[in-house]
Parts: C-alpha cells; structure tokens; sequence
C-alpha cells in the first residue's frame, strides 16, 4: 500500500490536538503597581496570575521570593512590604513566565505543573512535552 506525502500530512494533522493548530497571540498584562509607605500593592494580580493559567499563591511565592519580601494577596491584589517598580514586576512576571508557564518544546503557554512524588514537572497540553522544573 503506498500512500502519497499529502495524505500522510492530512492524517497526521488529523491526529494533533486542536490547541496545536490554535495561533493566538500570549501577553502578559502589564503590573498596575503603586507605592504607598513602604509597600507596594499590584492591583490587577489576580488578572496576572489568571492569563498565565496559575495559581496566584504560587506567583506571589516566586514573586516574593525573587525580591526577597514578603507578600499577601487581599480581594485579587498582591501587596509587597517594600517599594519596588512596575518594571521590577514585569521583568520577574517574563522570567516567571519562561520559567514556569511556557512550554521549552513548543514556547506555547497552554501547560500545567504537575508534582510526580519529590519532582515537578510542567506538562504541556498543546505537543504533549513534558519537562522537569525547579519548584517554585
């Protein structure tokens, strides 16, 4: 049985999940932060931690972590003991995103963490990929 190029194309595409042919576009939304005292409050954190589909106590823990500070999170606002930049947030929400939400095979952000007993791993829902993080 010989099949020709365009046929084997057509059922391997066939065969790909549907987020793999998806091409949307993935932005972060810029932190809207604002200092008062000595903290800091980012206003739309809960719209932040939603768009990179994760869940925002683990965002404010790597965001706490990478200033080295400590943060809560009240009615979907994160608010940090310190004064810090909107440009600090968005430099370490990029690092947080190709650290932990894009996927290294495919760059896609449709992935989820999953804790396999002692190691984490981010599981990517478009090609499949499965790769070890570090945890948060």
């Amino acid at each position: 049985m010989k099949m020709d190029y365009e046929e084997l194309l057509r059922r391997a595409r066939s065969q790909l999940p549907s987020k793999a042919l998806e091409h949307k576009r993935f932005e972060i939304p810029l932190a809207r932060s604002q200092v008062i005292g000595m903290r800091t409050i980012v206003h739309n954190f809960k719209e932040i931690s939603d768009t990179l589909n994760r869940d925002s106590q683990n965002v404010l823990k790597f965001l706490s972590k990478e200033m080295a500070t400590a943060g809560t999170i009240e009615r979907g606002r994160a608010i940090f003991k310190g004064k810090f930049g909107r440009n600090t947030f968005d430099r370490l929400l990029s690092r947080y995103t190709e650290e932990f939400v894009a996927c290294p095979v495919c760059k896609r952000p449709d992935t989820k963490i999953a804790k396999e007993r002692r190691l984490y791993f981010l599981k990517c829902e478009a090609c499949g990929a499965k790769s070890s993080i570090r945890p948060v």
